[in-house]
């Protein structure tokens, strides 16, 4: 796998592949040798096979907080995604494999981790919103389709611009949304959208049951 998406990303003229590793201490060290823009991991890779991607993220956010680190994993549990959240939301993303297929996308995550954002994959999103949902008087049963649909949104950590042209609304009918969203989920309209990427899972996960 890790192959196929050397071969993928090749293909891109803004992509430069600096090194490729195999497990956690000769990618670290591969790092403090020549530290790169962004990182892009398994979730899982020896010597453990646990979350070494999650480990690089938040060590890298002590040695390293300009690099990005993109974990890609096969879990659509929200625990991991909230886990390489916990140090920081901002240049950080974690994608499913299921989408390393698209190169547009990968692509796209990459470009916005190495500008400071923050992507999180729409399933674990669904994940949270959906046990939410679920959940004895929860406030996102208050949000409309609409409002649901641009929560979705806001935490994969488009841009207002962004989530305009991908629902098809003007910028202004966004931002009403987002202030009717975050007042009816109790949370304050932070400009940071990586920011706003934590607050929105944290909220979702608090009030859903995940474990972190």
């Amino acid at each position: 796998m890790r192959e196929g998406i050397q071969q993928l990303l090749a293909t891109d003229s803004d992509v430069e592949i600096v090194v490729s590793c195999e497990d956690l201490e000769s990618l670290m060290e591969a790092i403090d040798a020549d530290p790169p823009d962004v990182v892009l991991t398994d979730i899982r890779m020896p010597p453990s096979e646990t979350d070494e991607g999650i480990q690089v993220a938040a060590r890298l956010r002590e040695s390293h907080p300009q690099i990005g680190v993109v974990v890609l994993s096969q879990y659509s549990d929200p625990g991991y995604a909230l886990a390489l959240l916990e140090s920081g939301s901002d240049r950080r993303a974690y994608l499913l494999k299921e989408r390393v297929h698209d190169r547009g996308q990968l692509i796209a995550t990459i470009r916005t981790v190495s500008e400071g954002g923050s992507v999180i994959d729409p399933k674990i999103v669904e994940v949270l919103v959906a046990a939410k949902a679920r959940a004895d008087q929860s406030p996102l049963a208050e949000l409309t389709p609409r409002e649901s649909e641009v929560l979705s949104e806001i935490a994969q950590g488009k841009s207002n611009t962004a989530i305009a042209d991908s629902l098809v609304l003007t910028k202004r009918a966004v931002e009403k949304h987002i202030n009717s969203i975050f007042m009816k989920l109790g949370l304050s309209d932070e400009e940071d959208i990586a920011k706003r990427v934590k607050a929105t899972l944290m909220c979702l996960a608090d009030r859903s049951g995940a474990e972190l």
